[in-house]
């Protein structure tokens, strides 16, 4: 299967591993993996910031990158959200342009969720084997590609590497309090519901925080730097490259 790698801004310029993850992943399952290098934004923070014009001409760009695009993968369910529910409402009044943004929509997946319910891959019978206590951040955003339950079904995920000591967090399905623009727009706000989360992170005693949007990392792991709670936070994919041998544990 040949497949297109949205690689979104953040794990692009902060989260590069995130994406080699995923490469190295797909290839050991034996699918191509391309990489348009036209791709920009699917511009998320413009559209959270109430830009729609300048949104706009950002979705147009995405769409004509990817028009060709048999499959679309990308390792954030932030913006896999923003192409699925926001870019039709884009282009209400373009039927040429909100035919295209339904068509990028069906073929566009959040990385793990392409793994579990696309390829059907089980964690356990791939073989993965990664050693390590982890609690996990739902990402508020997987609820907006339909993902009933919220976080849980990649939970189901998680408990399926072998080695892995998974400890729930308490109120899974609270928000972090980043939400794009939010946390500039509301910082006291956005402020008190990270220390919410990461005093639950703490209760867990887990060595690692498994967190698969990279705005949630940003925002989680610089309050609990503030904190002084030393906790390593990484992707599932990591943590699936690193438990087939396809990756190089990083030691923090």
């Amino acid at each position: 299967m040949k497949i297109d790698l949205f690689i979104t801004c953040l794990a692009d310029s902060y989260y590069p591993r995130t994406g080699i993850a995923v490469v190295k992943i797909l290839e050991h399952l034996g699918h191509e993996v391309c990489f348009p290098k036209e791709q920009t934004c699917c511009g998320q923070p413009m559209f959270n910031t109430g830009y729609k014009d300048d949104t706009r001409n950002i979705a147009r760009k995405m769409i004509d990158v990817f028009e060709d695009s048999d499959i679309v993968v990308t390792p954030s369910g932030s913006c896999a959200a923003m192409v699925h529910e926001n870019f039709e409402t884009l282009f209400e009044d373009d039927p040429v342009y909100l035919k295209k943004a339904k068509a990028l929509a069906a073929k566009t997946h959040e990385f793990i969720l392409f793994l579990t319910d696309v390829l059907k891959v089980d964690l356990k019978e791939l073989g993965v084997q990664w050693q390590g206590k982890a609690t996990y951040h739902y990402s508020c955003h997987l609820r907006g590609i339909g993902i009933e339950g919220g976080g849980a079904k990649i939970v189901d995920t998680i408990k399926q590497v072998d080695g892995l000591e998974y400890v729930q967090i308490d109120k899974p399905e609270q928000c972090c309090g980043f939400g794009g623009t939010f946390a500039m727009k509301y910082p006291q706000i956005s402020g008190a519901m990270v220390e919410d989360k990461v005093n639950c992170i703490k209760k867990t005693e887990a060595d690692v925080v498994i967190c698969n949007d990279a705005g949630c990392t940003m925002n989680i792991s610089g309050s609990c730097e503030r904190a002084d709670h030393p906790v390593k936070f990484i992707t599932l994919a990591e943590i699936i490259a690193e438990g087939l041998g396809l990756l190089e544990p990083e030691h923090v």
